[in-house]
């Protein structure tokens, strides 16, 4: 019961305040830690065979070292008192959690839209993906914002959450870590296909239970509002094993499967035009309330988590007291 009422404060303290930039946050600390490992291990080793194998350490020293610090700390504050470990454990969960972050992502590029100003959406957009948006038009600004909202359902969220339930703030930290270390070593191309290709295995293991969850979830939070929850529902089926991503394609064909839309399709990188399969059916042409309802389906998945947490842990507690 105390591990969910955790999760449950932490989950509200990012609702409620997000990231400030006035206070340190744990990913800028890891983005150091790796860079400056990447730079260690690349003055020392040179060889393929010798950057896979520094491959398999990165996530260890990374992910292990964030874990065992956070561990530390926590059993350091509750020393000098338990509440200072709860609170210190509260604020530590809810800096892995991204809600309120996303939200103001995609709603600026939902403004803008509203606006009719395209070129400050493209620009909106170039915060939050990959691909280049200088050329986009209206549908496919409303593509990309969609298609990042619903993916990091799972990242910035779910997965977050899951694994604070199963080790607290130290997991949910490492999390973070193995997740952070894909976004900067995890790609295919000549640089980082060996010293990164642990750290990209890893997210994908780490997301596996998580991104199929939220499927689930997002099956039932399209029942709620509602929307087409059978199209959903059969739109997982067909189409999230064609996305690249092994776990990616789940929350992305549910909630194209939902709203009636096709995601996927062709994006450009640095120039590079690349085609990603088709989730859903264009039922309906896409627009920007789109964005809207993606958030909407987000914040009823991530309560639905936390709300299941609560409720697995008053059953086992009802349980308890009746044996």
């Amino acid at each position: 019961m105390t591990v969910s009422l955790i999760i449950m404060a932490a989950y509200f303290l990012d609702r409620l305040i997000g990231d400030p930039k006035w206070l340190p946050h744990p990913v800028i600390g890891m983005g150091y830690a790796i860079s400056a490992l990447e730079k260690a291990i690349r003055r020392q080793v040179s060889s393929d065979r010798g950057l896979k194998r520094a491959g398999l350490l990165l996530p260890l020293m990374v992910a292990g070292g964030t874990f065992v610090l956070a561990w530390a700390l926590l059993r350091l504050l509750a020393w000098v008192h338990p509440w200072l470990s709860v609170g210190a454990e509260i604020v530590l969960i809810a800096t892995t959690i991204a809600s309120k972050g996303l939200k103001e992502a995609g709603m600026a590029v939902y403004r803008e839209l509203q606006a009719g100003d395209l070129p400050a959406a493209r620009r909106e957009l170039g915060m939050i993906v990959g691909r280049d948006t200088q050329q986009l038009d209206e549908p496919e600004i409303v593509r990309g914002t969609v298609e990042t909202v619903a993916e990091n359902i799972v990242d910035a969220i779910i997965s977050p959450l899951f694994y604070a339930l199963i080790g607290g703030a130290p997991l949910a930290l490492a999390y973070r870590a193995v997740n952070t270390l894909d976004s900067m070593v995890g790609y295919k191309n000549e640089k980082y296909l060996h010293l990164g290709w642990a750290s990209a295995r890893l997210d994908d293991v780490a997301n596996y239970i998580p991104a199929r969850l939220t499927a689930l979830m997002l099956v039932v939070a399209a029942w709620m509002h509602p929307h087409d929850a059978a199209r959903s529902w059969s739109t997982v089926k067909r189409d999230a094993r064609l996305h690249p991503s092994p776990n990616s394609g789940f929350p992305e064909s549910a909630v194209a499967g939902a709203l009636g839309i096709r995601l996927g399709g062709f994006n450009v990188y640095h120039g590079v035009r690349s085609f990603r399969a088709y989730m859903g059916d264009r039922v309906r042409p896409m627009e920007s309330e789109d964005i809207r309802h993606t958030i909407r389906l987000m914040f009823t998945v991530s309560s639905m988590f936390v709300g299941l947490c609560l409720l697995g842990a008053a059953g086992c507690f009802v349980l308890e007291w009746t044996q």
